[in-house]
């Protein structure tokens, strides 16, 4: 297969932050990407924000997902916790319920489902938590494209419950021999260089692979890469991510179903 014929979704989390928006950052960002996650009320997020970010995302062809997260604002749900599996399944299904509400009143549909920080992170290796998302987003819908960690039984356990999934890789992220993300307690978690960031996204769409944080290259299968919208300087990212995989003959192409 050659570069021409490779596809690839950009995709970024928004609607988190509300200056975000009000300065023309998020703005910025729609530029570059093709799909974007709505913070829907858990980890942040609330009417105003979803119906803001909808309308960015109309307006550049954006796909738009759910993002739902720990009801935990106070840590930006990026806090471990331990929730009956039912509670999780409860708040998934009211959070995408609130945005699907709010994207049918701009008279777009919901495309794919994401969830966020410590609920996605703990999801990845616990199948009963990424039983309990799943069972949230199909009690409002199954048909939508569920997002996990590429390589991850969290996708098992998606596919297992009937939805079309997407693996997800991250162009700001640093990455563990296993796989999974390197913590945020750790200084170099996020990678902030522009270059670096658009080298490690080229990498995993020409030759399935990135860099661990012990030097070893890890092997990465993914349907739609991550830029996030909180990461420093993530519009130059976004951007470069954006150039760089262009100019390599990817096409940019949007998550759903078709």
């Amino acid at each position: 297969m050659n570069n021409r014929e490779l596809k690839m979704d950009l995709n970024c989390d928004m609607g988190e932050l509300p200056e975000a928006i009000a300065d023309g950052t998020q703005e910025e960002l729609m530029r570059s990407i093709t799909s974007a996650n709505v913070a829907c009320g858990g980890h942040a997020g609330d009417a105003g924000t979803m119906r803001a970010t909808i309308e960015q995302a109309m307006r550049f062809g954006v796909a738009v997902g759910a993002h739902p997260g720990y009801a935990d604002r106070g840590n930006f749900g990026r806090l471990e916790l331990k929730i009956p599996a039912q509670e999780v399944a409860d708040s998934v299904f009211e959070q995408v319920q609130a945005l699907a509400g709010v994207a049918a009143s701009c008279g777009i549909h919901v495309a794919h489902v994401k969830p966020h920080g410590a609920l996605y992170n703990q999801a990845v290796k616990n199948r009963e938590l990424a039983s309990a998302i799943a069972d949230g987003v199909a009690r409002w819908s199954s048909e939508v494209v569920l997002v996990g960690l590429a390589g991850s039984p969290m996708l098992d356990v998606f596919r297992e419950a009937g939805f079309i999934v997407a693996a997800e890789a991250f162009a700001d992220r640093r990455y563990e021999p296993d796989g999974t993300l390197r913590s945020r307690k750790f200084e170099d978690a996020l990678i902030r260089d522009p270059a670096d960031a658009a080298r490690q996204a080229l990498a995993m769409v020409q030759r399935g692979v990135v860099k661990a944080s012990d030097g070893s290259e890890v092997n990465i299968a993914a349907q739609t890469i991550c830029i996030h919208g909180d990461t420093p300087g993530a519009t130059r990212i976004a951007a470069e991510v954006a150039r760089t995989l262009r100019e390599a003959g990817v096409q940019l192409s949007r998550l759903g179903i078709e």
